[in-house]
């Protein structure tokens, strides 16, 4: 690089050529380009309503600015690593356009206020993007759960079977980590909206801008109160990466429990050709890749959010160069999110199948419904205490038997205790089990009916 930058005229001589690779943005801040010349059509239009130049001028510049995006679509506008960043290479190439006009763009404003404003338009953007893919998510889900109310299977805690549940019931507690996902991306999206353009590099400036002009041009909620705090912030990145780490989280466990689900050890799903592949030297194998990736993928993202915490702990007021490094981890994390949601719902819509004859056995091969021997006690006038206990003495006899509590005789119950009658049989067989659990929020069948109704309203809301 030897031709010499804005900046320059300070200087003597040019950077070093691989100081100028190593400073250049451009490789990746070319992603920001329509935000930045949608940003700066506001600023020039500003500049024209507050007289600081002509309407003219102003006029003149979002042509021009028009004609550098519809160039940049075309594919006929490609700036290399000479234009340092995107900032300067649409000024630059705007200049080229309409002349010296061109040079009057940057009046009132600093790249720290311009880069800040082009990153929160972005990711204002990819956050009503996100929400969609969360809603497309959380649609299949539904559509599941609906078809699956009264399928079975087992749940579990510490990884260990625990009680029966309804497949609806799980999968929509998935679509209610997916709706918490898409609120919190909403609370992100009002400290995104605010607008630090007209902030300056760090301390406003002396010409009479309006600040809220632009920011209503922009759909900007408000404007940042202190300048300093406008171009230094990143709060926002850093909310942000927190919610996209969290939807990962979300992901990352539905991933697991498909890829447990789809071993031979569970066998509660098939995996189909259209979303899994095979091992290379064993021809038996279908191997649970979305899944897979997904919960690798999570790994990204996570490190995205903990580089934006270190490089902001340090960063006294006001910019600092540390700062360009923020937006590759946006970048990835946005690109990484969509495409995760966007296979996880391709997977779950028309990638596996329940295998319902399998689940439906699965829940009657364990002691899963022994809380229920204790309930049927306790219900009957005996203390909870003192019905677990004399239950869990019954499982422990029936295991050392071979047995499971389905088998034991009426005699055998009525000698753990007379209160035990003909109807315990229904009371612990998995459906019962199941619809006997209608407490709010409950898996019982009716309270995970109402549950789809309100989800379905969630949904479209």
């Amino acid at each position: 690089m030897t031709e010499k930058q804005t900046w320059s005229q300070r200087f003597e001589s040019a950077l070093h050529p691989a100081i100028a690779r190593f400073n250049a943005s451009i490789s990746f801040d070319i992603q920001l380009i329509e935000y930045d010349i949608t940003g700066s059509q506001a600023h020039a239009k500003m500049l024209a309503h507050t007289g600081i130049i002509s309407p003219e001028e102003g006029e003149e510049l979002v042509t021009g600015l028009e004609q550098v995006r519809q160039e940049y679509q075309e594919g006929k506008f490609q700036p290399g690593i000479d234009a340092e960043d995107v900032h300067f290479a649409v000024e630059k190439r705007l200049t080229e356009i309409i002349g010296d006009v061109g040079k009057k763009l940057h009046t009132a404003r600093s790249r720290n206020d311009q880069v800040g404003t082009d990153t929160r338009l972005y990711l204002r953007d990819q956050i009503t993007q996100i929400r969609q893919y969360l809603r497309e998510f959380q649609t299949v889900l539904l559509e599941i759960a609906e078809k699956n109310v009264e399928t079975l299977i087992p749940g579990y805690t510490h990884l260990q079977r625990a009680q029966p549940v309804s497949l609806a019931h799980h999968l929509l507690a998935y679509f209610q980590m997916a709706q918490r996902d898409g609120e919190r991306l909403g609370d992100v999206y009002k400290r995104v909206n605010i607008s630090p353009l007209g902030c300056g590099a760090l301390a406003g400036t002396t010409f009479p801008i309006d600040r809220h002009y632009t920011a209503k041009l922009l759909d900007f909620d408000s404007v940042y109160a202190n300048s300093l705090d406008g171009v230094s912030d990143r709060d926002f990145a850093i909310e942000f990466l927190c919610a996209a780490s969290l939807i990962m989280v979300h992901l990352s466990r539905l991933s697991e429990e498909v890829i447990l689900w789809s071993s031979e050890e569970f066998r509660f799903v098939t995996l189909k050709d259209s979303c899994a592949t095979g091992s290379s030297i064993m021809p038996q194998k279908k191997n649970p890749d979305v899944p897979e990736l997904v919960r690798g993928k999570t790994g990204r993202v996570f490190g995205h959010l903990q580089a934006m915490l270190v490089i902001m702990k340090g960063l006294p007021l006001a910019y600092n160069k540390d700062l360009q490094e923020d937006k590759e981890g946006i970048f990835d994390s946005v690109n990484t999110v969509k495409a995760c949601l966007e296979a996880m719902t391709i997977l779950m819509r028309e990638g596996l199948e329940f295998r319902t004859q399998r689940l439906a056995q699965a829940v009657t091969e364990d002691f899963s419904n022994a809380t229920d021997v204790a309930d049927y006690l306790a219900a009957r006038g005996v203390p909870f205490r003192e019905a677990y206990n004399m239950v869990g003495k019954v499982v422990k006899t029936s295991i050392a038997a071979g047995k499971l509590l389905k088998d034991l005789t009426l005699a055998e119950w009525q000698q753990i205790h007379p209160a035990f009658a003909a109807d315990i049989y229904e009371a612990i067989s998995p459906r019962q089990v199941v619809a006997a659990r209608n407490s709010y929020g409950g898996t019982g069948f009716a309270q995970v009916k109402q549950a789809i109704l309100a989800a379905r309203t969630q949904i479209n809301t």
